[in-house]
């Protein structure tokens, strides 16, 4: 274990941070600027995914375990959030014939 945290540790937490923001933005850019359902379902994992290498990296760096185990519950949660989304798009699917996300109006009573 120590040879793995030895390692994680020769890259500069700075290098950590930076690519974290840079997945971060481009998550939120996706969000923000596309239509696709999926496209956006798979920005917010990205944006997960940032926020749990982060976690990770702050965690191995402080030589504490209880950011990677809040990892491990982000993680439930993003599945939680793929099953949800995923039925959602399929109900898009059937009802609307699109993934568009500004067609969910339709999918008013």
């Amino acid at each position: 274990m120590k040879e793995i945290t030895s390692a994680i540790q020769l890259i500069p937490l700075e290098h950590y941070i930076l690519l974290c923001i840079a997945l971060f933005s481009i998550g939120l850019m996706g969000v923000l600027f596309r239509r696709n359902t999926i496209v956006i379902l798979m920005c917010i994992e990205l944006m997960f995914n940032s926020v749990n290498l982060l976690l990770a990296a702050f965690s191995a760096f402080h030589s504490d375990p209880a950011g990677q185990v809040f990892v491990f519950f982000i993680m439930v949660v993003a599945a939680a959030e793929v099953a949800v989304g995923l039925s959602i798009v399929v109900m898009m699917k059937r009802n609307v014939d699109s993934v568009d996300i500004n067609l969910l109006n339709r999918l008013k009573w």
